[in-house]
């Protein structure tokens, strides 16, 4: 049995289970293999009751308190009972389980293991593991146990013991990295680093097994971008783009002047769109920078010299968003172009008319989601496709382009602040603009970092701010990265806070387990005042510009990281009213308070971003996934920005020393490459 084996050779995997696997994405002995876990279960030291906090898995010992009781009708029965130790008692309830009540009621210490949550009536241990007696706890003490990404059906303990079987029989592994370069950078030997993935003994042997495979996957994300950046880099400019009057004349009639930065990109892409080769540049611009109307400017000028422009947005509500500003630009300043919006939800005639306007040249700007480069669109000369860093086009969507015509500029708006040094790496085919200047008119977001006792409060302050027409976003901590937990969170948080605000309230929730149909009808609610107040997941971090709302308080603040935190607070502040941000934290500790009070002196983005560079440390690996930029399966482009750095260093020193790979030592690396290119689709090339 080797790596490319099929998973169903192995010993006690049938068809069923095969079938399973494959919906998680595992079909060879070597996926599975490379399925690492989602995360890992830590069984750390019991903490005494009163240390316990909102949000945490923690561990606790101590005896029952009173009668256990089971409450709730035969399909949902409700176990509850009391720990008590030296330092205060802990709720604690479990579902469907009544038989506890007699197991449990002996007497004796007993050790839980569970997430504690907020309900109504204060912290509440939910469906913890049981130690009986509390001496079993000591078996797996400092141990550490991988949990995977799971599908209904497939259970832990089966990935566990498929795991296992495959790195103790398969051969022929996939190690892709020379021998050289792992000797340069000191890594585990790709054996001992694979089992260490998978079960690792404890978090210093799991951070040195990550290394390098962070490394790898960096490694072959930075030669790929290099390689189709050296292919396409002279790619020839077939579009004439002259200067237009009409561009001028919008700009003097718009309230507001460009900033000094907003001049500058504007100017360095209309030279790009005028030069030799075709455009390929990247906008980063803070949010409420004024990105939006340099991307405005570019479909002018496309629009203007008889070319269309395409611009693809991440969801249909903001797809209509941009339409309806576009269209009313368009008329309110005399512009003599015509937008069209295209979005999947359309019906079959909407598109077929949509369709035949876009491929007459009936419309020079066309807006909307993915629809925008299915087949049945036909561009009658498309010459400009802004996009934005969710939709950075892969190898197919280019030749998706490039099938309907010349080769079009491309023009990615990117509102993520990313210091230049990893900004130069993650997008090193693009040529790179910064508006790094804010708006004279935007007022600064007023911040405060507080501990949950200040959260009634903050409740009074949002429901005043809901009197005077204003709207708030409450966003909830992504525990883990489990969707149920996330979505139930979610749920119960919403339900507490629309009874704490009463009828005339309308209190709406916006979670990942939502089909995207649901997330945007929410959204477009919250957009029309129909909903005051959001309780959502980070799903909202790009989501409908709402300059209405004034208010966004993030609970357990310290779970994320400072340019999320940023990104997140970016949701209001948009519009003429005074803007709120409010940092909810449990956590006590001095680095909590010291990583807080940056986003609480500092609305600058880029200067965030490079704070929370410096403050990364090994600790965050065991949390959620920070940055949220890229799709990498386990590097983090803050967390892991050294390893970044040297792999950009190792992939340029590969590239002109042996630019196609031929050497042997790369035969292995060359195919993975490969592999990346054509069937990752190269989420992040465009």
């Amino acid at each position: 049995m080797n790596e490319r084996s099929q998973i169903i050779e192995m010993k006690g995997i049938g068809e069923k289970t095969a079938s399973l696997f494959s919906k998680v994405g595992i079909t060879t002995v070597g996926d599975l293999i490379r399925y690492y876990p989602r995360t890992y279960e830590i069984f750390e030291d019991p903490v005494p009751i009163a240390e316990v906090s909102e949000g945490s898995v923690c561990t606790v010992t101590g005896a029952v308190f009173g009668r256990i009781q089971v409450s709730g009708n035969r399909n949902l029965q409700v176990t509850t009972l009391y720990l008590k130790d030296l330092t205060g008692t802990l709720k604690v309830i479990w579902f469907r389980m009544p038989f506890l009540r007699t197991t449990l009621g002996k007497g004796g210490a007993l050790t839980l293991r569970g997430r504690v949550l907020r309900k109504r009536d204060g912290l509440v241990m939910e469906h913890p593991e049981i130690y009986y007696p509390a001496s079993k706890y000591e078996e797996k003490k400092d141990s550490m146990q991988p949990v995977y990404t799971l599908t209904a059906g497939l259970t832990n303990n089966a990935v566990i013991k498929s795991v296992r079987q495959a790195l103790e029989h398969a051969s022929d592994r996939m190690d892709i990295l020379p021998q050289s370069l792992a000797e340069k950078y000191h890594f585990m030997p790709y054996e001992t680093a694979v089992k260490k993935m998978h079960f690792p003994e404890n978090k210093a042997e799991f951070s040195e097994a990550r290394k390098r495979f962070v490394f790898e996957e960096f490694l072959v994300f930075t030669l790929s971008l290099r390689k189709l950046k050296d292919r396409e880099d002279r790619m020839v400019n077939s579009f004439a783009m002259a200067d237009r009057p009409e561009i001028e004349r919008f700009l003097e009639a718009l309230p507001y002047s460009l900033t000094g930065a907003q001049q500058k990109v504007w100017k360095e892409i209309r030279s790009d769109m005028q030069g030799k080769y075709v455009m390929s540049r990247l906008v980063q611009g803070d949010v409420g920078s004024g990105k939006t109307v340099i991307a405005f400017l570019a479909l002018l000028l496309a629009g203007l010299n008889g070319y269309q422009g395409a611009l693809m947005a991440p969801t249909e509500v903001l797809a209509r968003q941009h339409f309806e500003n576009i269209s009313g630009m368009l008329s309110e300043y005399g512009l003599p172009l015509r937008a069209e919006l295209l979005t999947g939800s359309m019906t079959a005639k909407q598109k077929r008319e949509a369709y035949e306007r876009i491929q007459c040249g009936e419309v020079s700007i066309v807006i909307g989601t993915h629809a925008l480069i299915q087949e049945k669109v036909i561009y009658r000369n498309l010459a400009l496709v802004v996009t934005d860093e969710q939709h950075r086009f892969g190898v197919k969507q280019r030749e998706a382009l490039a099938g309907k015509g010349s080769m079009p500029h491309i023009l990615v708006m990117s509102a993520t602040p990313i210091p230049r040094t990893l900004a130069i790496i993650l997008y090193g085919d693009l040529d790179i603009s910064v508006i790094d200047e804010m708006p004279k008119n935007r007022l600064p977001i007023k911040n405060c970092v507080v501990d949950t006792g200040y959260r009634k409060k903050a409740y009074n302050f949002m429901k005043k701010q809901v009197e005077e027409g204003r709207q708030c976003y409450v966003i909830c901590p992504m525990v883990e990265e489990s969707e149920a937990l996330e979505a139930e969170n979610v749920l119960d948080y919403s339900e507490i806070l629309s009874d704490v605000m009463g009828d005339d309230v309308k209190v709406g929730c916006l979670h990942g387990r939502m089909k995207q149909q649901e997330k945007d009808e929410i959204m477009d609610a919250f957009g029309k005042n129909e909903i005051q107040i959001l309780v959502s997941t980070t799903v909202v971090e790009v989501g409908i510009d709402v300059p209405n709302a004034t208010v966004i308080m993030i609970e357990n603040a310290e779970r994320f990281g400072l340019a999320q935190l940023h990104q997140l607070r970016g949701r209001v502040g948009r519009g003429k009213y005074q803007s709120y941000c409010i940092f909810m934290t449990g956590s006590k500790s001095d680095e909590t308070k010291e990583r807080l009070d940056i986003l609480n002196h500092s609305n600058d983005g880029f200067f965030i971003a490079g704070e929370d560079l410096r403050l990364r440390g090994p600790g965050d690996l065991f949390g959620i996934r920070q940055s949220g930029i890229m799709d990498f399966k386990l590097g983090d482009v803050f967390q892991d920005s050294v390893i970044l750095k040297q792999a950009a260093e190792a992939a340029g020193r590969i590239l002109r020393e042996d630019p196609e790979l031929k050497r042997p030592e790369y035969t292995k690396l060359s195919e993975a490459l490969q592999r990346y290119i054509t069937d990752q689709n190269l989420e992040a090339t465009l």
